[in-house]
């Protein structure tokens, strides 16, 4: 009887066990439902990429003109702020060349004084000479009334002589003053042409003087840019940051000999910084600018940066190359292609754990 009670309980007690391991397996095929259902949930609603890093403006820092260099003011990983100086290029040469602009241009503001100077005496001079052809033209006025008056004369002479009225003597008196007369006439014209001459000639003068004026005021011109042009210079030999930032890629000491479009630093500000995320082109089908973004950085394991798209490269990373693919050629293999997505940070981010330029990260775009 104790054997069949002990048997009946193993059976009891293995019964027992059974129901209990069904109920585990039936609670964890719940779970794992729950678990796959909430997990497809999310990734339907959640695109996330690890292909993609931070990038921020880069400001080269370059030389504009040749020479060497006289000072060095900042150093690697440096912060600095927006126009604070740089590099310092030995200046003598340019400021030699900004002396002789300054002495040419002086001279020849000399020049322009004297050639303006010379305009307004030939003004001057072309004023009395037309007072003198107005003075002659009256002249001749007169000396031809007296002629009119000496012809006049002459002929009632003539008839009073005919007549026996006056002597001879008398007549010819009064030929000689008509011969006068016509003298001074003749001599009145040549005054008159000489006066109209002269007034021409005068002109022709003024015209040459300002003509002159007018090519020295064009010189000056040239020399006010060229000495624009030597200050503009000798200002490139003192470089200064074009924006706040921190001092990378430096290459430059003192001593050195720089020429134009020599790149010397870069300057990166990592206040203004964003992520490319290059997704798959089958990510892509929903996202639209403007969706939230949560960003996981590998550097801070724990922190986590939000965002949003702010927008879609035009094509695919291939596509802008330097050797993009050329699918007509006929080895055809699809490739599920990836395009660069720029999402920016929220301006409420974390400014203790700054972002910096080839940090690799994780973001996960949020459709909604």
């Amino acid at each position: 009887m104790d054997e069949i009670k002990q048997e009946e309980g193993k059976q009891g007690g293995n019964g027992g066990r059974k129901k209990i391991a069904a109920a585990v397996f039936v609670t964890l095929g719940i779970v794992g439902a729950v678990v796959v259902f909430m997990y497809l949930r999310y990734k339907s609603t959640h695109i996330t990429t690890d292909d993609a890093f931070i990038e921020a403006h880069i400001h080269t820092v370059a030389s504009k003109v040749p020479g060497t260099v006289r000072r060095v003011l900042v150093d690697t990983n440096q912060l600095i702020r927006k126009g604070d100086l740089l590099v310092e290029i030995d200046d003598a040469d340019l400021a030699a060349g900004l002396d002789e602009a300054a002495s040419r241009l002086n001279a020849d503001r000399a020049r322009l004084s004297e050639a303006t100077v010379g305009v307004d005496v030939a003004g001057r001079r072309l004023s009395e000479l037309r007072y003198h052809v107005e003075a002659a033209r009256a002249n001749l006025d007169l000396q031809e009334a007296g002629l009119r008056q000496a012809e006049l004369d002459l002929e009632r002479a003539k008839n009073l002589l005919q007549k026996g009225v006056i002597p001879k003597e008398r007549f010819e008196k009064t030929r000689t003053a008509h011969d006068i007369a016509v003298a001074q006439v003749k001599a009145a014209r040549d005054q008159v042409k000489q006066a109209e001459s002269a007034e021409v000639t005068q002109q022709a003068v003024i015209r040459q003087s300002e003509s002159a004026l007018r090519s020295q005021s064009s010189v000056i011109k040239q020399r006010e840019a060229g000495l624009k042009a030597a200050d503009l210079q000798k200002s490139y030999t003192r470089i200064v940051a074009p924006a706040d930032g921190y001092v990378t890629k430096k290459s430059v000491e003192p001593g050195n000999q720089v020429q134009p479009g020599q790149p010397l630093m870069a300057v990166v500000p990592l206040e203004d910084v964003w992520v490319t995320a290059n997704y798959k082109e089958t990510q892509l089908g929903k996202v639209k600018p403007g969706m939230k973004v949560e960003i996981k950085v590998d550097t801070y394991p724990g922190r986590k940066f939000r965002g949003k798209v702010d927008s879609i490269m035009a094509g695919t990373g291939s596509a802008f190359s330097l050797f993009p693919a050329e699918n007509a050629t006929g080895n055809f293999v699809k490739i599920v292609q990836r395009i660069p997505v720029k999402i920016v940070l929220d301006r409420d981010a974390d400014p203790e754990h700054l972002l910096r330029v080839g940090m690799s990260v994780e973001p996960t775009i949020v459709l909604q």
